[in-house]
């Protein structure tokens, strides 16, 4: 079974009455096994999004491999996606190693730029049937070492992301409605109205980075008014690590390491199936 792109993937999601995909960021291949679990309890298709810093870790081709290989004897489409990538250099590794979409984040830059650049990642994967994401105003918190102080968040408006879908063509916008990359400790307040403008004036899928922290009640209000890919990110990673922390305080040296991680991809998995549900 070949990878997915995300058009390819979100058109699966619709067949299966998800109205939006969740895209999932992996740290470690140890977690892998507990992302492919959640599908195949969910009915899901599945996108997977790696970080350049997990990328280079892990090895691109060995994520790669690894992914399509377990898409394969699961029977489960999925997506593998590289995600907030600034650096095309790094998007023709990712592509080349066989990633099926990239994201090229050039929201720092100004319009003129992010457009330029968009484009040139554009030229590169469209003949190659890989998908684009990019982003489009900027959204607080951290991601992979990259952050934005709150009081430098800039809100995406209906103007500048129809300008940017129609200089471009990108397969999917991330837009700044309210979310906050890396909360999981708060409510973010999702700007609804904002987001129904520019899902109208794009006719674009539109992604909502900063997944992790929104209630229940907006994300099912997001995915029906226009959000067609959901980041989320920091909540398993938190319940990860922290079960990690737990299991490896009360092991023993001579334990099988598999020990220690087991209940950590135990609660991965019942936050994907958590908020897999929320997508339909």
């Amino acid at each position: 079974m070949s990878l997915y792109n995300f058009p390819d993937l979100l058109q699966v999601a619709k067949q299966r009455n998800f109205k939006a995909v969740g895209s999932f960021n992996l740290h470690c291949l140890e977690m892998l096994p507990a992302y492919f679990k959640a599908a195949k309890a969910t009915n899901s298709p599945l996108m997977i999004q790696i970080s350049t810093g997990t990328a280079e870790y892990l090895g691109y081709r060995l994520l790669v491999d690894s992914i399509r290989s377990l898409s394969e004897s699961q029977q489960i489409p999925t997506c593998l996606h590289l995600d907030h990538c600034s650096d095309i250099e790094s998007i023709k590794t990712a592509i080349d190693a066989g990633f099926s979409s990239v994201m090229y984040d050039g929201s720092h830059l100004d319009m003129a730029d992010n457009i330029a650049n968009t484009r040139k990642v554009i030229d590169i994967a469209r003949p190659r049937n890989i998908s684009v994401e990019a982003e489009l105003g900027a959204i607080g918190g951290s991601e992979d070492g990259k952050s934005v102080a709150m009081e430098d968040i800039a809100f995406t408006t209906t103007e500048d992301a129809k300008r940017f879908v129609d200089e471009t063509g990108v397969d999917m916008l991330a837009v700044s409605v309210g979310t906050v990359h890396g909360l999981y400790t708060g409510k973010a307040q999702i700007q609804h109205q904002r987001l129904a403008d520019i899902s109208e004036v794009t006719k674009t899928p539109l992604v909502l980075h900063g997944g992790t922290g929104v209630s229940d009640e907006d994300m099912r209000r997001a995915v029906a008014g226009g959000i067609d890919k959901v980041n989320v990110g920091t909540e398993m990673n938190v319940q990860w690590v922290g079960h990690c922390k737990e299991t490896f305080e009360k092991g023993k040296v001579n334990d099988s390491v598999r020990k220690f991680l087991i209940p950590a991809n135990d609660a991965v998995a019942a936050v994907l199936i958590e908020k897999i549900a929320l997508f339909k």
